[in-house]
């Protein structure tokens, strides 16, 4: 069963994030994390996207192999436009192909002094259109904002370019990370009054160490709820607390989203197979 059909035969698709280590030495511990995740029985693994190379870092095709073909998660590989042109894409597409892994999550990526513009791929929508011409036998997944992109001037700017990103083949939506659950139901609403019948995968990372809250926090640009600034007030000062807190949180943010009725939940694990084990612990007699 492909991803997309997951959705039309499952009440709430479940699924994990993970990314490539930045240096191949790293590969075994993400290798033992990512079967221990697949011991949760996720529905698909998404694996944020790395170049790997001369860099000597682990490139997306590599862990997405792992995934697909050592664990026997389905696996959804992350492509940018950022960096990328058309010939670099095409290259990237046919690696996936070998190893047997057809789905895409077609994103235009952060921008970074690191990373040129993209001559060819102005837009997701731009990318996701190619994915589809280039290998019509792939599915194509894309990203959405509850609170809209930083970018947009508006929520409804925002969700009216998913409009463009369906029409381009889009099949399936995961959120950006957020901590308050109204925003995703304001924005699931707008979406489809506006047309948008995909279906969308709710994005919730658990906020386990103090390192993470400005990092996280400052580049999700999720706006921050009393009941989580609250915790964070509380326990960041004492890590043990601070870990079991932000698990609790998570859970009880992830119930509520499936009981709600999305379509999918989106774990963002962080390559912490213990920190999943917990959530799916908390949330497992729903799904």
């Amino acid at each position: 069963m492909t991803i997309t059909e997951q959705f039309k035969a499952k009440r709430c698709v479940f699924s994990i994030e993970c990314f490539p280590p930045k240096q191949t030495t790293q590969m075994d511990k993400l290798r033992a994390a990512l079967q221990a995740m697949a011991a949760l029985h996720p529905d698909f693994i998404s694996v944020t996207f790395g170049a790997g190379g001369s860099a000597g870092g682990v490139s997306t095709v590599e862990v997405a192999d792992v995934v697909q073909n050592a664990c026997g998660v389905p696996a959804l590989a992350h492509l940018i436009c950022m960096g990328n042109d058309r010939a670099r894409a095409a290259a990237i597409l046919d690696e996936l192909e070998r190893v047997g892994v057809r789905d895409v999550l077609a994103l235009r990526g952060d921008r970074t002094p690191t990373r040129p513009e993209s001559a060819d791929f102005a837009h997701a929508s731009d990318l996701t259109a190619f994915i589809k011409q280039a290998k019509p036998g792939f599915s194509v997944h894309g990203a959405c904002y509850p609170e809209g992109h930083p970018e947009a001037e508006t929520l409804r700017q925002d969700v009216e370019n998913l409009r463009i990103k369906q029409a381009a083949g889009a099949e399936h939506l995961i959120t950006q990370l957020f901590f308050d659950n109204m925003h995703f139901y304001r924005f699931l609403n707008l979406a489809r009054r506006a047309g948008i019948t995909l279906p969308v995968s709710a994005g919730v990372m658990p906020i386990v160490k103090r390192s993470q809250i400005e990092r996280t926090v400052a580049l999700s640009s999720a706006s921050l709820p009393s009941d989580f600034t609250r915790m964070i007030s509380r326990w960041q000062d004492d890590p043990a607390a601070l870990y079991d807190a932000g698990i609790d949180y998570a859970v009880r943010q992830l119930r509520d989203l499936i009981e709600g009725g999305a379509d999918g939940i989106h774990l963002y694990a962080m390559n912490d197979a213990a920190v999943a084990q917990k959530v799916y612990d908390g949330i497992r007699d729903l799904l």
